[in-house]
């Protein structure tokens, strides 16, 4: 009777993961056009820009983290945390790595005063523009504003996450990294913190859509290492620009092997 109820469990296993899988999805986009639609005009009567600044991440950081719970409850994804408390600290930068399409909801559902900056197009999906209209996260435009905007919210006390990557790895190539998160890092904070993000199984990588799930339920693990200064990684230049250079490919190479480690105690 156990073999019969196993057998029949792992028959079941995929096709029920691509139903919850369109569920959360649904979900999600449902959830955007609430947020459009009802909190930000609520949100839009509170006249202290500040407050309404704070409570708008409060609730973006509280609905992600409702998400990430759904997504593990029916059963699309798990997750492991290792010391996540490192990400609780107000006015960080965190540098993420970036396999999957669902990295930002699951960093942001931990980080209590969350910013990101995000990539201009997504400003134009109706199911997305609601929360990064009223959490009122960074739009990267690809100008040099993009820099300013970063280190201010640092400065203002945010958490600040960044993928260097500028979008989704792609499974087995090489990594490929932005120099504009080296730039925040140099002309900002001269520190970071890195993330390590990883999982079993692909998932919502860049190309894929959200019907191809994996043979297996895919294990996410999410660890934060320790605060880093840039003096760890390279040694200082004069000239920021160089700086910054150097610091990409000093990243490029962190990441990588580190990554390596990462997938052998996963």
């Amino acid at each position: 009777m156990k073999a019969l109820v196993g057998t029949f469990a792992r028959a079941i296993d995929r096709p029920w993961r691509i139903l919850a899988t369109g569920f959360c999805f649904t979900v999600f986009g449902l959830g955007g056009l609430f947020v459009l639609m009802i909190v930000l005009p609520v949100l839009a009567l509170v006249r202290n820009p500040k407050r309404r600044n704070r409570w708008a991440r409060s609730f973006i950081h509280y609905s992600f983290r409702f998400f990430t719970r759904l997504m593990e409850i029916v059963g699309v994804i798990s997750v492991e945390w290792r010391d996540i408390e490192r990400l609780r600290r107000g006015g960080q930068l965190l540098l993420a790595t970036h396999p999957s399409l669902i990295d930002v909801v699951l960093l942001i559902s931990v980080v209590p005063r969350p910013d990101c900056v995000v990539k201009a197009s997504l400003w134009d999906n109706p199911c997305m523009m609601g929360p990064l209209k009223i959490a009122g996260f960074i739009r990267n435009d690809g100008g040099p504003q993009l820099v300013e905007d970063c280190i201010a919210s640092l400065r203002a006390g945010n958490t600040l996450v960044i993928f260097p990557e500028g979008t989704r790895s792609k499974p087995g190539q090489p990594m490929q990294l932005q120099r504009g998160a080296a730039n925040v890092a140099v002309r900002g904070e001269r520190r970071f913190t890195p993330v390590l993000i990883s999982s079993s199984e692909p998932m919502l990588t860049k190309g894929t859509p959200w019907w191809q799930v994996p043979q297996r339920r895919p294990h996410f693990v999410v660890e934060a290492r320790e605060e880093m200064p840039i003096e760890s990684l390279i040694p200082p230049e004069r000239e920021a620009a160089l700086e910054a250079r150097a610091l990409t490919t000093a990243l490029r190479d962190y990441f990588t092997e580190e990554l390596k480690l990462h997938a052998s105690t996963c």
